[in-house]
């Protein structure tokens, strides 16, 4: 679903702060969203007279050249962090939050350490059978 917000960096720090134990700090002059004081997303608001309000966000191997090569007007590779696979993503203008949301959740996933994770994201560990002994890696 589209829709146009007048201000995105709420949506944003909305968006981010509802994740387990986010925080944001000023950084640079910009907000930017942590974990345990590990950066996953950056508000940037036309940085370097760029004329884009986006986000610059962590994101898996091979996303970045995926979303930017389909959508360039939309995704970009952001300055300083871009060579490390971070994402750039506009919000301003058309945006699709629901989007948004979904690249910001798995940014945190990527930064976020398993137990502050939501309980349903963790990976599920199956205790052994009674009588039997796991093994060690």
């Amino acid at each position: 679903m589209k829709k146009n917000s007048n201000d995105p960096l709420s949506r944003v720090r909305q968006i981010c702060l509802a994740l387990p134990d986010a925080t944001e700090k000023i950084a640079w002059g910009e907000p930017t969203f942590r974990i345990r004081d590990k950066m996953f997303a950056m508000f940037v608001n036309n940085h370097h007279s760029d004329g884009r309000v986006a986000l610059w966000l962590k994101a898996e191997p091979g996303v970045q050249e995926i979303v930017v090569g389909a959508a360039p007007k939309r995704f970009f590779v952001p300055p300083y962090v871009g060579h490390k696979g971070w994402l750039g993503v506009r919000v301003d203008g058309d945006v699709d939050w629901e989007e948004v949301a979904s690249f910001l959740e798995d940014a945190y996933k990527l930064i976020a350490p398993k137990t502050r994770r939501r309980p349903e994201e963790r990976a599920s560990r199956n205790p052994p059978a009674p009588g039997t002994k796991r093994r060690r890696r």
